[in-house]
């Protein structure tokens, strides 16, 4: 299983700052590493919402970032000279000057891009190292090592409970291990949030089409009945799908297109359906998708 790097303690990400160590603590600090200012009060009622979502954000930085809280009412000085005029406010600094910053409660996505536009902004990985890790349980799975691809995926899990790309790749695993009703828990219980991202449509589609590959008959039967009756839609779509789960793709394809050449609304358009289903299965690159793409647009607008 891949050792995923620790998280730095959370009293060296997140500080309280006063004035007297705000130089030491925000401007010398981001000589280094970058640091965001949560200019706050104890009466300001969206700074307790904003604070903990940011210190969260920070937090899964695993050290990329820093992060130092002021108490405008103790800082009046400090505020005074960033011209703080309304909180909350938070500014990042790095390497000594402020490069971005933003005032009022905002959406929890626009603080993790902010974070994420910070660490960048300094050269800096926001990930936290997630990203080599997803790479190492792809190479994995690839490799045929599916057990041990799933494990990683769990452990990255761990660290980024919503991580979309980690979530495709368990499914994918336990696909790879033939247990469909696993892979269909995990895709189940992704968090809402993650639901309509291309992994997780991908996710879907390749479970689908798995689901089907149980249940498709003997290549050879099939292609016997489509040559001796090439009108035979369902023949000809049950062929398809065999040949996906044999991983012919590209002969799966072109039965399909075949299928949707001869009858377009068959079976409620069942061949275009599938053809969709299977691109969105593959990535947007594999020659499959772009070559089947192509073909189908010529003849929807033919």
């Amino acid at each position: 299983m891949l050792e995923l790097g620790g998280a730095a303690p959370a009293a060296d990400l997140i500080k309280d700052v006063s004035e007297q160590d705000f130089m030491t603590e925000v401007v010398e600090t981001s000589m280094q590493t970058p640091v965001i200012v949560d200019f706050w009060a104890p009466w300001c009622g969206p700074c307790k919402t904003l604070g903990p979502q940011l210190e969260a954000a920070v937090t899964a930085a695993k050290g990329a970032v820093k992060m130092a809280k002021v108490n405008v009412d103790q800082a009046q000085m400090i505020a005074g000279q960033l011209q703080i005029q309304s909180i909350p406010t938070v500014y990042a600094f790095w390497q000594g000057q402020p490069i971005d910053g933003f005032q009022g409660a905002v959406p929890e996505s626009e603080i993790k891009a902010f974070v994420e536009r910070v660490v960048q902004a300094a050269g800096g990985d926001a990930s936290g190292g997630l990203d080599d890790a997803l790479d190492a349980a792809d190479e994995m799975l690839e490799a045929g090592a599916a057990s041990d691809a799933a494990q990683t995926y769990a452990a990255i899990l761990g660290e980024d409970p919503a991580n979309a790309r980690a979530y495709a790749g368990m499914v994918q695993a336990h696909l790879a291990l033939e247990d469909l009703e696993q892979a269909e828990a995990i895709l189940n219980g992704a968090p809402a949030e993650i639901s309509g991202t291309p992994e997780l449509e991908a996710a879907h589609a390749q479970l689908e089409l798995a689901k089907q590959a149980a249940d498709a008959g003997p290549v050879a039967e099939l292609t016997a009945q489509v040559e001796a009756d090439p009108d035979n839609h369902q023949a000809r779509f049950d062929l398809a799908q065999a040949l996906y789960a044999s991983g012919d793709g590209e002969a799966a394809v072109a039965q399909f297109l075949e299928l949707f050449r001869r009858d377009r609304e068959w079976n409620d358009g069942a061949a275009k359906a599938q053809l969709f289903t299977i691109f969105d299965a593959l990535k947007p690159n594999d020659p499959v998708v772009l070559n089947g793409r192509r073909k189908l647009s010529s003849m929807i607008f033919a």
